[in-house]
């Protein structure tokens, strides 16, 4: 950084005061910047998990999970497994912060013009309705049959990690494009989880719960800011979904959905309230209750509030579901036992078909059909065939997949359904890589051809 950005017009240091842990926390925090790295602990919590369970310790390892944990009042009992603890309250998180990309792109990103946001969205739904036919084709009438929404989804943190692999090569336009159909993908993919694996409903609960909705948004019309009262709210909202018979996660979406995107402080007010501090003749009148303080504290709560909830909930939860929540999640779910699994089963087949020739076939389909009636447009750096190459791409439905196939199947058949998604995973990154990478490199020659 230059001298001049670092000191004001006399010279005084405009910097906040370097201490030895920031030569830690700097790097660490540009590492948490870069969307691939999410995916880079994500493989190395899957592939732990194998490890694990393929290993000596396999039985210690698969009854770690089983550990149950709970509250017990009297007669009155809130217990689950840690798995399920996992699966239901803290990929809620992950879910919650999903439905605030969706809203900051549609309200204040790339997708605030509708045909472009069109585009994502036919996408995603082909994305979700052909692997389900696909696999309902070979599991109609099979026992696997109701396993059909497992093959749905796309997974967010791999098939960033993969675009950030091409760099540059690729347009900006494509990692949106795959980003925001990712999102709508995962929004819809609990939907599905909503609908088709919940329990029995309970209306009184689920009174309860809209209840719930409604203080929230009252609290947000009468101007409460406190994160910390939303989030217990939000807690009672989660019992009261939970039991409703709705799978609780549903609660993340619905409450990141209702996150406002407006600011309360102004970029005008800040500068004034930043401006007022500023005045202030260095010295050491900003210790007490004077005035003086108050001014300072005034524009720190200003600082904090020139960012609209939905920036500042994804600023500080991003790190926390793509270093905590969906590793623990993986390490969670991904363990399999590959001992007398048969990869050509009808499942596993069934599961790896789906996505790797549903997918492509559904994105591409759907996004040509939805430019061609008009309701949707392609951006002018963005061709078909990286829209193939990315539908390959959306082959990737590790996290969201791993999550429905522990609602939709018996435990009988969830190591074959599981090891058919990481087949299809790893097939769909490696070929949606490398189709990716050609089409980019053929593009980038005719533009050179052309322009020579």
């Amino acid at each position: 950084m230059n001298r001049e950005l670092m000191n004001d017009k006399r010279g005084h240091p405009t910097q906040l005061p370097k201490e030895h842990i920031d030569w830690v926390v700097q790097p660490l925090t540009r590492f948490v910047k870069v969307e691939a790295a999410a995916g880079v602990v994500l493989l190395l919590s899957t592939l732990l998990a194998l490890l694990l369970a393929n290993s000596p310790l396999r039985e210690s390892f698969n009854n770690l999970w089983h550990v149950s944990l709970g509250i017990n009042i009297g007669t009155i009992a809130f217990e689950r497994s840690l798995h399920e603890w996992i699966n239901d309250a803290v990929m809620t998180l992950f879910f919650f912060l999903i439905a605030l990309e969706l809203k900051r792109e549609l309200v204040l990103g790339e997708l605030r013009n509708p045909r472009l946001a069109m585009l994502s969205i036919s996408a995603a739904v082909g994305g979700m309705l052909a692997p389900a036919l696909v696999y309902l084709f070979f599991q109609y009438g099979e026992p696997g049959q109701h396993g059909w929404g497992t093959v749905m989804a796309t997974d967010t943190a791999f098939v960033i990690g993969c675009l950030a692999l091409l760099g540059s090569r690729i347009p900006k336009s494509l990692r949106v494009f795959m980003l925001s159909l990712a999102v709508v993908d995962d929004i819809g993919a609990i939907i599905v989880v909503a609908v088709g694996y919940g329990g029995e409903i309970n209306w009184l609960s689920i009174g309860f719960a809209l209840l719930g909705f409604s203080v929230v948004r009252l609290m947000a019309f009468i101007g409460i800011r406190n994160m910390a009262l939303f989030f217990i709210v939000g807690m009672l909202i989660w019992l009261a979904v939970d039991a409703s018979g709705i799978h609780p996660t549903v609660t993340g979406v619905i409450l990141g959905l209702m996150t406002p995107t407006t600011k309360w402080i102004t970029d005008d007010r800040l500068h004034t309230i930043m401006d007022c501090v500023v005045a202030y003749p260095p010295g050491d009148h900003w210790s007490g209750d004077t005035f003086d303080r108050k001014a300072l504290k005034t524009a720190e709560a200003a600082a904090r509030e020139a960012l609209s909830p939905v920036e500042r909930l994804e600023v500080i939860l991003h790190p926390w579901v793509g270093f905590v929540v969906m590793p623990l999640f993986a390490f969670a779910n991904a363990g399999i036992s590959f001992t007398g699994i048969n990869i050509s089963s009808p499942i596993t087949m069934a599961v790896f078909l789906g996505f790797v020739i549903g997918k492509p076939v559904g994105v591409f389909l759907f996004s040509w059909v939805a430019v061609q009636l008009r309701i949707a447009m392609l951006p002018p750096n963005l061709s078909w065939r990286m829209i193939l190459g990315g539908g390959m791409l959306a082959g990737i439905g590790f996290t969201m997949a791993l999550f429905i196939t522990n609602l939709a199947y018996s435990p009988a058949q969830i190591n074959e359904v599981k090891l058919g998604i990481l087949s299809a995973s790893v097939f769909s990154a490696l070929l949606g890589y490398l189709m990716i990478r050609y089409f980019s490199v053929s593009t980038n020659n005719a533009h050179g051809e052309h322009s020579s």
